[in-house]
């Protein structure tokens, strides 16, 4: 509820600015009011130039008031004695208006005296919409130029003088109704208008405390997530390298179930990665025609075996459509979507196909659970999952469905849900087709060289674990490494060696605020050569996944996998021997 400060403050505002004008309209009135009688009497008398003087001097002070006001130009000036002084000097307006009327109608003929009666009504209408905002501003201007003149003429007591009264009584009757409507539209018009400008400034502090609140999030995920990298990331490098140590077949085992435990801490950490890239805008979309059909294959085939393990069926239809958007991360959509299926379906079946029209339709069917009407807006949210009893983690982290909805958005894809609890589901992701519904056989290309050529690989990470397990891992491909926990040290260690390295591998956050960027451009400059990077983070804040996507240098993810790590290194090399 606005105070009544701020409501007087709104109605002396007009009143300040429609001053000078109203003034003006005054004065022009008065000095038809003065010619006209002057006019009648053959010359202007004294009486008449005295009280057109004293008019001009009250409207002058209502402008040079309004004026002061409009500068502040005194501190004991506020709002109210502000309207206070408007009511003073609108008083007395009104008392000079009644002195001119009077004056005339006591010493001129009737047909002066309408003359002067009819300009003053017009003057006193004017008030209406110069001081109507004000209610006691208007009615101490307008019966003070009114209420001598009708007691004048009761006092006459002619017939004549008492119908004019009674006119003149009339007219302002109905002149203050409406303003009194007026004045009551207005208040209520600025109480409405300040409230929403209260709630503006409401739902402002409210946007900007919710965005803060993200930020913290997002800060917190980061971290947490770059933390919890760091052991899982050595975890998997230590597994790698002792994948290439002689061992047992239990041995081996227990090192595949290392692998794979690593493998579904990756996956949970690669969802809080994504969600990431895409709020920090660096997922960029490339564009092409392809086939459907080999990605709806590829995705069904991987998830085939965790449906049959949990007694579901999984098919799939043919599709000959070609469409045109980004591959990778239209496959990245579907593998959300059949992931939750098979996830969320105890029994029954899952149905992949498609439907063509002026789009082509991708379809995910499953006889699973459902979800309620009123929670299917809220599946996309970001770390939401539907209550289950037997609710745990290994369901992961409710960022599947949020990651499929800023893919859509992004792919300009439409995603809409049906379904009904205790019969199942579809989600429907429409993909625009591509012109031409053909494509050419590509040509044939020779078969991909996988000897990885050896060389002298530089590992900066502040992290002795890691330093450690890069070591035994890269030295079981064969290479030499030199490793080191921050810019400095490196170049003290290569300080005294003349050979060149083949590779640096730094990780993007050191020690000390150090930056693996900075590191990196250092080597390369002590070289006086572009030698081959690669940037390790474990970061998930969008502002630092930016910095390390526009530095133009390989990027790798921690946890990394060792397949990986392994193809990255054996690329980078090939393309430095070559």
């Amino acid at each position: 509820m606005p105070n009544a400060a701020a409501v007087e403050s709104a109605q002396l505002e007009p009143m300040v600015r429609n001053s000078p004008v109203g003034a003006a309209s005054a004065l022009v009135g008065g000095g038809i009011m003065v010619g006209a009688v002057a006019y009648e009497d053959g010359f202007l008398s004294l009486g008449l130039a005295l009280w057109y003087g004293l008019l001009a001097v009250t409207y002058a002070g209502q402008v040079g008031l309004a004026f002061m006001l409009r500068r502040r130009a005194s501190p004991g000036l506020n709002t109210r004695t502000g309207l206070a002084l408007f009511t003073a000097i609108g008083l007395a307006e009104g008392v000079v208006w009644s002195i001119g009327i009077v004056g005339v109608s006591t010493t001129r003929p009737i047909e002066q005296e309408l003359t002067v009666l009819l300009i003053g009504a017009g003057v006193a209408a004017g008030a209406a919409l110069s001081f109507g905002f004000h209610m006691p501003t208007f009615l101490c201007r307008f019966l003070g130029a009114t209420v001598p003149y009708v007691l004048w003429a009761i006092v006459r007591g002619d017939g004549l003088h008492l119908m004019l009264a009674l006119t003149v009584f009339v007219y302002s009757i109905s002149s203050i109704q409406l303003t009194l409507g007026f004045n009551k539209s207005f208040i209520l018009n600025t109480r409405l208008t300040l409230e929403n400008e209260n709630l503006v400034r409401e739902l402002r502090v409210q946007k900007e405390a919710a965005e803060l609140a993200n930020v913290a999030k997002s800060k917190f995920i980061a971290t947490a997530s770059h933390d919890l990298r760091q052991p899982v990331h050595a975890l998997g490098l230590l597994a790698g390298a002792l994948q290439g140590h002689a061992m047992n077949d239990d041995m081996r085992r227990l090192v595949g179930q290392i692998g794979g435990s690593v493998t579904a801490m990756d996956g949970l950490f690669d969802s809080l990665l994504d969600i990431s890239r895409l709020d920090a805008g660096v997922v960029e979309t490339q564009l092409e025609d392809f086939p459907i059909q080999p990605v709806l294959e590829r995705v069904c085939r991987d998830y085939l075996a965790e449906a049959e393990t949990k007694g579901l069926r999984l098919v799939w239809n043919r599709c000959s459509a070609i469409v045109r958007t980004d591959p990778f991360l239209l496959e990245r959509i579907l593998r959300n979507l059949v992931s939750n299926a098979v996830r969320y379906t105890d029994r029954g079946s899952i149905v992949v196909g498609c439907r063509r029209g002026n789009r082509l339709r991708l379809e995910v069917w499953d006889t699973g659970r459902g979800i309620p009407l009123e929670q299917q807006g809220q599946v996309f949210r970001e770390f939401f999952q539907l209550e289950t009893p037997e609710r745990d983690r290994a369901k992961g982290l409710g960022l599947g469905l949020a990651i499929v909805d800023r893919l859509a958005k992004l792919l300009d894809c439409a995603v809409t849900l049906r379904s009904e609890p205790g019969k199942g589901s579809v989600f429907m992701i429409s993909v625009a087709l591509a012109q031409s519904q053909r494509l050419g056989v590509p040509s044939p290309q020779g078969a991909p060289m996988f000897v990885m050529p050896r060389g002298l690989i530089l590992v900066i990470d502040d992290d002795p674990v890691i330093q450690s397990a890069m070591q035994s891992l890269l030295s079981s491909w064969g290479h030499d490494v030199i490793v080191a926990g921050s810019g400095a040290e490196m170049l003290d260690r290569i300080a005294t060696r003349s050979r060149r390295p083949d590779l640096i591998i730094c990780d993007y956050r050191l020690r000390d605020g150090e930056n693996g960027i900075g590191v990196i451009k250092r080597l390369q400059s002590n070289y006086n050569e572009r030698v081959p990077a690669v940037l390790i983070t474990g970061d998930t804040a969008s502002d630092r996944l930016q910095e390390a996507q526009e530095s133009g240098l390989v990027l790798l993810h921690k946890p990394v996998a060792e397949i990986k790590l392994r193809a990255t290194v054996g690329n980078l090399m090939r393309a430095r021997a070559s």
